[in-house]
């Protein structure tokens, strides 16, 4: 998923760069005290599905615990270290405030691709499965159990018959199939798509060369099952399935265009209760099938314009939780920072879309040359790589200095020796002043060390994304947050027929790649899909700045349900304030 242009674009300025590495010292000496993370090789139960707080198939709990609501008003929030004193407690307990950058909203996970929404998307919709708020693995949620065939490619799912919409009407499996396959129509063009490729036949239906629907490897056999044919086996295939796009749609919902003119018919633990320019209102969902466990009554989200806009909310004590730009230097309780490193990475990739620059001698000459150094420099967790280090995942080494002795023999031998026959090519910029020292470096680079013609154009951030989809330029930026721990979220939006790729990579061998690890598992897979990464990187077709750290502003001492995690996602049915508990021996005031 995208991330909107904001704090992590941008140089450290709003926090300088030794408070930040500090933060980012201290969680992960935090974190060091915890357990290793398994390796992703680790295939997932044939079989798993259990009531919410029950024992799953082997003891444990299919369900992370959530803590029960108390009745409204009860008990106070604790102390917060710091200068929590400063902020105001919240009085009313059954009610969240939390802050967004203000920005283009879309409620339709057809259409919808950034992180922002994909936050929201939590409360609204579920699927049949959903992230656990800790370790992002995937937990039951619409799909009480599933069966999966001998060949690991055939998944069974039964769904929950106690799940329903917002007005009461039933889940039915018909209500998945029919929201994947209006997703995967080729005029939808839905940024997702590509996800759905290992599925049997979706690549084919939505690309345009298949045209019957019932080709699509997925049936309902009945109301409440719902069976999924893959091309091959895919251990990650529970994982993905937490995303929003393999959320079903109420049918009254599936050809409606415009979700933002009423309240969309949604089955998850929230519904929308109002929207304007400022303030989207979320109510509990009575009809959700754990709706007991859902200790909020109302979610109110507030946009701001501005960072410190967002940093006079936290500090008046009306916002609860800052998840948008913030200024954090006008904070006046800055107990509540919070930073974790994200499965996420700021990067300039190329597009490919006119010649020569589908050349990729040409692309690697222009990237060799940069002065790498330089451009890093100003990052707080420089990337050699597209994709954050995984356990398990092997360790690539990206391109790290210039050489310009390479640089311009690649130019020779493809025909563009001193650079002379070469069209202009144009850098793309947000606003942002980093984005402008970075994109000013390279136009300088090529242009005197290499004699390649370079224009920088400007766009404004509310347009710069849309803008990347048209083919009149050559370098662009962006930072992509993986949608679950896997390379693959990364690496399937580079492939030829997905809608995500800006870059317009056509590149056989990357192709063959991709193919080869999808019918792949464990350790071999890992590898094809690092040898896959790999060409990306010495062909010149992503150039990587930084990964992108997580800043969120939330009191945890308040809070529970909210954990740090690598994809920033924290799920809002789990959210609720804590009860005051006093010490053993200390009685409580009436």
């Amino acid at each position: 998923m995208f991330h909107v242009p904001g704090l992590f674009e941008s140089s450290p300025s709003a926090l300088s760069k030794a408070k930040f590495l500090a933060l980012i010292f201290v969680f992960l000496v935090a974190a060091g005290c915890k357990n290793s993370p398994e390796p992703l090789s680790k295939q997932i139960p044939e079989e798993r599905g259990s009531p919410a707080g029950e024992p799953g198939p082997n003891g444990g709990e299919a369900f992370p615990p959530v803590p029960q609501p108390g009745p409204k008003g009860e008990g106070s929030p604790p102390e917060s270290p710091g200068y929590a004193e400063t902020r105001p407690r919240s009085t009313v307990r059954d009610e969240l405030t939390v802050v967004f950058s203000k920005g283009e909203l879309e409620l339709d996970f057809r259409k919808s691709y950034l992180a922002g929404e994909a936050q929201l998307f939590t409360g609204l919709y579920e699927g049949l499965f959903s992230y656990h708020p800790l370790t992002m693995e995937p937990v039951p949620a619409a799909a009480e159990k599933w069966e999966l065939s001998e060949d690991k490619k055939r998944w069974t799912f039964s769904i929950r018959k106690d799940s329903r919409y917002w007005n009461g009407d039933p889940l039915r499996a018909q209500d998945f199939r029919n929201a994947w396959l209006s997703l995967l129509e080729p005029a939808r063009e839905s940024p997702y798509s590509s996800l759905f490729d290992i599925i049997e036949g979706a690549k084919d239906y939505r690309t345009g060369f298949l045209t019957d629907p019932e080709k699509v490897g997925i049936e309902t056999p009945d109301d409440n099952t719902l069976v999924v044919r893959l091309n091959s086996p895919a251990s990650f295939f529970s994982s993905m399935l937490c995303h929003h796009s393999f959320s079903p749609i109420h049918p009254s919902m599936i050809n409606r265009d415009n979700w933002l003119s009423e309240a969309p018919l949604s089955n998850g633990p929230f519904k929308v209760e109002k929207l304007d320019d400022t303030e989207l209102v979320f109510e509990k969902n009575p009809h959700y099938w754990d709706a007991r466990r859902v200790a909020l009554n109302r979610i109110r989200i507030r946009f701001t314009e501005t960072g410190e806009e967002a940093s006079i909310l936290w500090n008046s004590g009306e916002a609860r939780w800052v998840s948008g730009d913030v200024d954090l230097e006008t904070l006046t309780d800055r107990s509540g920072i919070r930073v974790n490193p994200m499965f996420a990475t700021h990067y300039y990739f190329f597009r490919q879309a006119r010649k020569p620059w589908d050349d990729h001698r040409i692309r690697r000459a222009l990237a060799v040359a940069l002065p790498w150094m330089e451009i890093r420099e100003g990052s707080w967790l420089p990337a050699e790589t597209l994709i954050f280090p995984l356990p398990g995942y092997p360790k690539l080494e990206g391109i790290t200095e210039a050489n310009l002795e390479e640089s311009r023999k690649l130019l020779s031998d493809a025909g563009y020796s001193e650079g002379k026959g070469l069209p202009e090519l144009v850098i793309r910029l947000t606003p942002s002043q980093e984005a402008a020292r970075i994109g000013g470096l390279m136009a300088q680079t090529w242009k005197e060390q290499l004699g390649v013609p370079v224009r920088v154009e400007v766009i404004p951030y509310a347009q710069y994304w849309q803008s990347l989809k048209s083919g009149n330029y050559e370098i662009g930026s962006s930072t992509w947050i993986g949608d679950f721990a896997d390379p693959y979220t990364f690496l399937q939006m580079w492939r030829r027929d997905s809608n995500l790729n800006d870059a317009c990579l056509n590149d056989t061998d990357y192709e063959e790649l991709m193919e080869r690890s999808m019918a792949e598992e464990g350790e071999k897979r890992l590898e094809t899909l690092a040898s896959a990464e790999k060409l990306l990187l010495d062909r010149g077709s992503v150039l990587p700045i930084s990964y992108s750290p997580a800043i969120n502003i939330i009191d945890l001492d308040e809070i529970d349900g909210w954990f740090p995690n690598p994809l920033d996602i924290h799920p809002f049915r789990y959210l609720s304030f804590k009860s005051y508990r006093p010490l053993p021996g200390v009685a409580m005031a009436k």
